[in-house]
């Protein structure tokens, strides 16, 4: 039996949802490594982390999201602190066959957001963005017309606990 530590249970426990996708523990891993690293290095220079895959609208989605996923509580940071998006786009630049699932996923969401609420999901009220989140949430409790919105959300809220629990934070 080898000696596992803490820190190899959570790698393989934050890659396990993105396998579905070809994403390895070790994948995770580097980007994980290339996240903290490409943080660390913009913050010392008062630098911002410009994404590569996501559109500006799509990186203020991206961080809305992640963050009513993971908020920030006296424990432990946000998904945002822990540099979800980051993680995010390294990924999706290193796995262009995740890309059309959140694209298309986000889009479903800006587009029941405007029905509803006349905004998209990133401009609208905290109060309507959880109130569409609870309907898609919970995969057993969803209307069928909520479908799309719930694979979406499903695979969404994995890739953020991946990479949440795969930083440093």
């Amino acid at each position: 039996m080898t000696d596992v530590n803490r820190r190899d249970v959570l790698k393989f426990l934050a890659a396990a949802p993105l396998a579905q996708f070809a994403v390895t523990a070790l994948d995770v891993e580097h980007a994980a490594t290339r996240t903290r690293e490409t943080l660390e290095s913009l913050a010392a220079r008062g630098a911002q982390y410009q994404p590569k895959y996501f559109t500006p609208q799509d990186w203020r989605t991206v961080h809305v999201l992640a963050d009513l996923i993971i908020p920030r509580d006296a424990r432990s940071g946000s998904a945002t602190d822990a540099g979800v998006p980051v993680f995010m786009d390294f990924i999706l630049g290193d796995r262009p066959n995740m890309r059309p699932w959140i694209r298309e996923g986000m889009a479903w969401l800006d587009v029941e957001c405007e029905k509803r609420y006349g905004s998209p999901f990133r401009e609208c009220a905290r109060a309507d963005q959880t109130a569409i989140l609870d309907e898609i949430a919970w995969p057993r409790k969803a209307k069928p017309e909520m479908r799309r919105g719930v694979r979406f959300f499903s695979r969404f809220r994995d890739f953020s606990a991946s990479g949440f629990w795969s930083s440093k934070l």
